[in-house]
């Protein structure tokens, strides 16, 4: 996948939850033509039912598990999918051809 559209992809996210936060924090302050807080809700929903799905995934971050899920539940399928496309090619590149 390009490496920019999941850097735009991830920022949308980042902005649709923190509209969400705003929203809630300050909902006069915000006048937006959707519901914020509903919306970043079910992005979070969205991405909780995805961690318990492709946790072995998620596993494969070469960094803390706490960081890997927060990521996951920030991005979801941007954070977890690059893992594991990267442990499916090492794990080929691995596999001996049989003859």
């Amino acid at each position: 996948m390009n490496p920019f559209v999941i850097w735009i992809s991830k920022l949308g996210c980042l902005a649709l939850l923190g509209l969400g936060l705003c929203n809630t924090l300050w909902p006069e302050a915000l006048a937006l033509p959707f519901d914020a807080t509903r919306a970043a809700l079910i992005l979070l929903g969205i991405h909780v039912v995805e961690l318990l799905f492709v946790f072995k995934h998620v596993r494969l971050y070469p960094g803390p598990l706490a960081v890997s899920v927060l990521l996951t539940l920030l991005f979801g399928l941007l954070h977890w999918k690059p893992l594991a496309d990267a442990a499916r090619a090492a794990a080929s590149a691995t596999q001996v051809p049989h003859d």
